[in-house]
Parts: structure tokens; C-alpha cells; sequence
């Protein structure tokens, strides 16, 4: 089943984060993005938000590094990144084919894929400029990526200046910078040896790093940490996952080999990819320490009968300058949602 944009958000007072999902339909003529859901973890409520015209089917809905939405086909390269995801952008496709990853950093889209192994080892960089709206080569991806240049393999964050890459498994990072168009690391970021899987994020303008602990049948801790400085060395530990909630996100599995994180500000949205609809959420405060933990159940898509049982996550500050702006467009209409059902 084609996945849905999921929305997840604090308070809608001043300019707060959400987490934003797509819904899709298979059925032709096929369409993608026709509403999305959005949550307000302190006032607990379920939104869905109604995309007027529903977004044209391209691809496969995708999601990266938490802000940005993409399809993308041989043919086109579509992509949102605005607070509500209400406006979608075209463009021609990179120069060099890959289904992923793309990542959204300042303004423009970096992607990258390895190339054709009869053709050549190294990883293609390629840079679209929001502004010209040309994609353009950049420095190759460091060699120590060769194996691994995928979403299955890496985790992506990007702030307003850089670019960062991390191997979920051995935690070896490297982080690429927009203006020059290069990379610099490695870096090794497994400074705890208990670390058996970490996913990287930005809180603030701050690299922000999750660590699953112990091994995947046995999960000690899950830990967050600030990361600092030139190389990365600087490490403050911020915030542990309670234990209970460690075993929400194993579901019904008796181990935890991997997680998923969404972020943007001081939310962070964290979930199982086997055990999608159990959410973790917990915010970092202005003293930079995680101070409060919830969990929530993902809400139930229905649309016509058939409920959605995927969600593409992704998140965005939201204001309600941004809620009465869609409105006024036309592109959006929001109404509540009662006990999780749309």
C-alpha cells in the first residue's frame, strides 16, 4: 500500500514543530498527498489537513533527513519542503540515477548514489540549487561510503551550513559543506563501544546523535547526545529513554535492531520501522537536556474504507500564520479528528 504523509506537532501558538505524512491513493488516476495527518502532542489531537489539488502521482512518497518530501522518477524530480508540504515543486531529474537518498540542506537539494560498479566506484554528489534550478556535480562521497551510500544504510541531518552522513552500524560520519561542495571525515562518532546502531538529527542548529546500546537482543539504553566541534569529538550526553518506553518500541519483537527518528526545533519523534505505529516523543529544552517523554499510537488512516497501514514521516515548523496563509491559498483545509479515525 502507498504510503500517507504523517503529521506530528507541538502547540500551533507561535512558529512549533510537526511532524507531517502524506496520504495517497492507488486507484487511478493516481494521486499522491491528497490529505495528510498532523498531531498535537499538548493539546492531543489528531488533525488531517486536505491538499487542494491533490499532489500528482510521480513515484514512490519518500521522506529525508525529517524536512523534506520527494517522488522521484527517470523521468521527474518532485519535492516539498514548505511548513504543511501543500506545495510541491518539479524539476528534472539528478543527472545520475538513484531512488534515494536526497537531502534537503540551505537552499538545495544534495543527492548522491554509487555508480554503475562496470562504470566506476565512486559515489556520485550532485547538488540542485533552489534558486537556478540546476543540478550540478559536486566532490565525490568519501571512498568509506562505498558500501553503504543508501537510506537503509545511512542517516542524514543538515542544518542551514552542513551536510551530515553517518553509518548506522559503525557510526563512521563525514559531513558535506554546500558552499565549498566537499566532504570532510571521516569521523568516528562510536564513542561509547556499546553502541551497536545510531541515527543522527538537527535540534536547533545543533547535531544531535540516538545510540541503541547493548545489542539487538538485548538493548540496554537508548541515549541521546549533543555533538560539537571540527571532528565531532565534543560529546554531551542529554537524555536517556525510560525503560518502559524501550519496550514500546520493541512491539511484539523480542529484539530492536534498528530505529527511526524525525525531527525539527526541540521535538523529536522517535519509532521502530517493524513497529511503525508506536511513536516515542521527547523534547529538548532551552538548558539542552531532554525533559519530557510521552508515547503515542499512531492515528488510523481511513479513506473510503481502506485504511493506510504505511506512513512516510517528516517534519516542519508550523505557525498559525502558516495554517491561516493555506487557508486563504486554497491549497489547504484542516478540520479535527475523533478518536484517531480520518
Amino acid at each position: 500500500m502507498e504510503p500517507r504523509p504523517l503529521l506530528l506537532s507541538p502547540p500551533l501558538q507561535q512558529a512549533q514543530t510537526m511532524a507531517h505524512c502524506p496520504l495517497s491513493d492507488l486507484t487511478p488516476p493516481y494521486t499522491t498527498a491528497a490529505s495528510s495527518v498532523a498531531y498535537d502532542p499538548r493539546s492531543n489531537l489528531w488533525l488531517r489537513i486536505n491538499h487542494h489539488p491533490p499532489v500528482e502521482y510521480v513515484s514512490d512518497l519518500r521522506s529525508s533527513n525529517s524536512t523534506l518530501l520527494y517522488m522521484l522518477s527517470i523521468s521527474k524530480f518532485s519535492f516539498s519542503f514548505d511548513p504543511l508540504r501543500l506545495t510541491w515543486h518539479q524539476a528534472d531529474p539528478p543527472l545520475v540515477w538513484r531512488t534515494d537518498p536526497l537531502s534537503l540542506c540551505w537552499t538545495a537539494v544534495i543527492s548522491w548514489s554509487l555508480a554503475a560498479p562496470a562504470i566506476s566506484k565512486m559515489i556520485s554528489v550532485e547538488i540542485y540549487d533552489l534558486e537556478t534550478r540546476k543540478w550540478d556535480t559536486c566532490e565525490s562521497m568519501p571512498a568509506i561510503f562505498e558500501h553503504s551510500a543508501a537510506s537503509m544504510w545511512l542517516s542524514i541531518a543538515a542544518n542551514t551550513k552542513t551536510l551530515y552522513a553517518i553509518e548506522q552500524a559503525s557510526g563512521i560520519t563525514c559531513y558535506f559543506d554546500p558552499i565549498s561542495r566537499s566532504w570532510l571525515g571521516p569521523f568516528d562518532l562510536r564513542h561509547d563501544p556499546n553502541i551497536y546502531f545510531s541515527v543522527i538529527g538537527i535540534s536547533g542548529d545543533n547535531l544531535i546523535m540516538l545510540g541503541l546500546l547493548g545489542n539487538s537482543e538485548n538493548v540496554k539504553d537508548i541515549k541521546i547526545w549533543e555533538l560539537k566541534g571540527e571532528s565531532l569529538e565534543l560529546f554531551k550526553e542529554i537524555g536517556a529513554m525510560p525503560k518502559e518506553l524501550v519496550e514500546k518500541l520493541k512491539g511484539e519483537h523480542a529484539s530492536l535492531s534498528s530505529i527511526k527518528v524525525s525531527l525539527t526545533g526541540d521535538v523529536l519523534y522517535i519509532y521502530n520501522p517493524e513497529e511503525p505505529e508506536e511513536l516515542v516523543v521527547c523534547e529538548i529544552n532551552g538548558r539542552r537536556r531532554v525533559s519530557r517523554w510521552g508515547s503515542l499510537k499512531k492515528s488510523t488512516v481511513n479513506d473510503g474504507g481502506r485504511v493506510t497501514e504505511r506512513a512516510v514521516l517528516t517534519c516542519a515548523d508550523v505557525s498559525l500564520g502558516d495554517l491561516r496563509k493555506a487557508m486563504k491559498s486554497g491549497k489547504g483545509s484542516f478540520n479535527t479528528v475523533n478518536n484517531g479515525i480520518l
